[in-house]
């Protein structure tokens, strides 16, 4: 059964329970408050002939309206001014064996009729029962009344039960019209595949806020679907290149071109250059689908990382002076690989910013690595973006590389609870601090 259906039914059932519990009230209230009646009516005048039996037995008016007879300790009839029915019952009443009482009986009047019977005693000598008073009141308009007040509370409680049902099938509609606008535009996002949509925000409550909720959810789709077809083109462009290249190089050494050994050896060694730059553009791809995923949480040494990383920039760019200027003993819970990757690519920008004979200085202090080149510096227009996928300056331009090394390094601090900061230095040259506040500590393992 739907929600709606289900809210429907709850609202039906409710208004039910509470229209029957009411109808029975209201029934067994009137049918008590009637009895009442009777009975005082049929007691006021069984006390009227308790008082004088035998006034009532001499005369034939007696001023009374209900049916009576007077019955001897025997069961025997004294007086009546209707023969009203005696059974052992009464004649126990009369000869004291047992107590008044009223009940609900019939008499045979061409016609069974409904009557209200009050049987009570009559003192005898020292209080002893000489006999019973019998009187009877016709209820038959008592119980028609009662029976149309049952079909009126039949009716009505059937005709609430109905309201009920109708007004919350429209309240359901209401209430719910907000989660089936966020059923279809779910429904539509999942034909079309384009989180473009959104659903009106309007109102207060809780289904107001799963609205903002679900609109948020759906522009955040939206924005990561957005990178992912901006980084699948940006990849595919930048394969191109160096797949172009390969493929060149590939067919003119299949050629039947007669090369030279120097010619030879030129294309191996842009092959081999290309390859290279393939290789360390695809591990950079890996290296950015792997950024939403939660780091591996153990803990290494951070100054050794540093040390290694620094060692291999040396062997990498050995014309550039790499000084070592303070590394404290750091420990850093998070991923050792990624984390040195990071490293490597903001060593690596340095060394090749730095130029023949240039200086980096690197520093790893209070949990912040700091990386400074003594290159050209960075450009105002050009220092907000440099963290930016496949952003490559126009200075840049010329140098190998796919703009994809500070990305890596934004998104690792990122990963670590950390952050990457680009600036010009002092005197000149670039300075890049990556803080690790949030995942390191002095100290060594």
């Amino acid at each position: 059964m739907s929600l709606r259906g289900r809210l429907t039914l709850v609202a039906a059932g409710v208004v039910a329970v509470v229209v029957v519990i009411a109808a029975f009230t209201t029934y067994f209230v009137m049918r008590h408050e009637l009895r009442a009646q009777v009975d005082g009516s049929l007691n006021q005048e069984a006390s009227t002939i308790q008082s004088a039996p035998d006034a009532f037995a001499a005369a034939q008016d007696f001023g009374i309206t209900n049916y009576a007879r007077i019955i001897n300790s025997n069961g025997g009839v004294v007086a009546e001014s209707y023969p009203v029915p005696v059974d052992e019952a009464a004649r126990q009443v009369a000869n004291g064996t047992r107590s008044g009482f009223y009940r609900d009986t019939t008499v045979n009047e061409g016609q069974l009729t409904p009557v209200r019977e009050i049987v009570a005693p009559l003192a005898g000598p020292l209080g002893n029962a000489d006999g019973a008073v019998l009187v009877i009141k016709n209820i038959e308009d008592i119980n028609s009344a009662l029976e149309r007040l049952r079909l009126i509370l039949l009716l009505v409680s059937l005709g609430a039960v109905a309201l009920a049902a109708g007004v919350g099938r429209l309240v359901s509609n209401a209430t719910l019209a907000p989660v089936r606008r966020l059923t279809a535009a779910a429904e539509r996002i999942a034909e079309t595949g384009e989180p473009s949509e959104r659903v009106p925000e309007g109102g207060k409550g809780e289904l107001a806020r799963l609205g903002a909720s679900f609109n948020t959810m759906l522009g955040s789709l939206e924005e990561s679907l957005e990178t992912q077809r901006r980084f699948v083109a940006d990849a595919s462009h930048e394969l191109r290149t160096p797949l172009t290249s390969l493929q060149t190089n590939i067919d003119v050494l299949r050629s039947n071109v007669e090369l030279g050994p120097q010619q030879r050896r030129e294309l191996l060694d842009d092959l081999h250059r290309e390859s290279q730059e393939m290789r360390s553009l695809i591990g950079s791809l890996l290296e950015l689908a792997r950024s939403g995923a939660e780091p591996a949480r153990e803990p290494f040494q951070l100054d050794e990382l540093v040390e290694d990383t620094v060692e291999r920039a040396r062997s990498r760019f050995p014309s550039v002076t790499w000084e070592e200027l303070a590394v404290e003993p750091t420990i850093v819970d998070g991923d050792r690989a990624r984390m040195e990757r990071a490293v490597w690519n903001l060593l690596e920008n340095a060394g090749k910013w730095s130029g023949e004979g240039g200086t980096v200085e690197v520093s790893l202090t209070g949990g912040e690595l700091c990386v400074r080149d003594h290159g050209p510096g960075l450009d105002e227009e050009d220092r907000p973006l440099v963290f930016e996928r496949f952003y490559r300056s126009a200075a840049a331009r010329s140098m190998p590389g796919a703009g994809l090394g500070l990305s890596i390094v934004r998104e690792v601090a990122e990963a670590h609870g950390g952050t990457v900061v680009a600036e010009n230095a002092e005197g000149g040259g670039a300075r890049f601090r990556l803080s690790l506040n949030g995942a390191a500590r002095s100290g060594s393992l």
